[in-house]
């Protein structure tokens, strides 16, 4: 009797594990910070590879958040390891911009440079002091790539997007 409440017990707890590793499969999380400085996570859905840009009703494509992955350059950046973030793409040449390093949370802007448009540059700032500045260029609407300087000399190659 108590081998079969086990293996029932075991086959439940497999079937919702399963049925929670489906759910969450193709979804990535992402922090947002709110304006009283508080820190939370969403989870947004990732499209099928190849899918075309969601548009709004009147046509023009809707924002895009992209993820940010930081790789260290040199031995200041190494100390601290990868960084990731993300990058919301308004589809307008600006997108917002936001990352933890270290104990700082980084929010700031990126945005398209003039006459090019696939170049961009993205700057970040941290209650806690820190700062950075970031020149990349994109290769599609949502995949590109870069290098970041922060204010403590930590310099880091920038991969956006799948």
């Amino acid at each position: 009797m108590k081998t079969q409440l086990s293996v029932r017990n075991a086959t439940r707890t497999a079937i919702i594990l399963g049925i929670a590793a489906t759910t969450l499969a193709g979804c990535y999380v992402v922090p947002v910070v709110d304006a009283e400085g508080k820190q939370g996570y969403y989870t947004y859905p990732l499209p099928p590879a190849g899918t075309p840009m969601p548009t709004a009703a009147h046509g023009a494509p809707m924002p895009t958040a992209l993820t940010a992955r930081l790789y260290p350059e040199n031995d200041i950046a190494s100390a601290t390891g990868m960084v990731t973030g993300t990058v919301t793409n308004m589809m307008t040449g600006k997108g917002r911009f936001q990352l933890q390093y270290g104990n700082d949370v980084l929010v700031g802007e990126a945005t398209r440079v003039s006459g090019d448009e696939r170049r961009g540059i993205a700057s970040a700032y941290g209650a806690g002091g820190t700062y950075m500045s970031c020149e990349y260029q994109m290769n599609t609407p949502r995949q590109g790539a870069g290098t970041c300087l922060f204010s403590n000399g930590a310099k880091y190659k920038v991969h956006l997007g799948m």
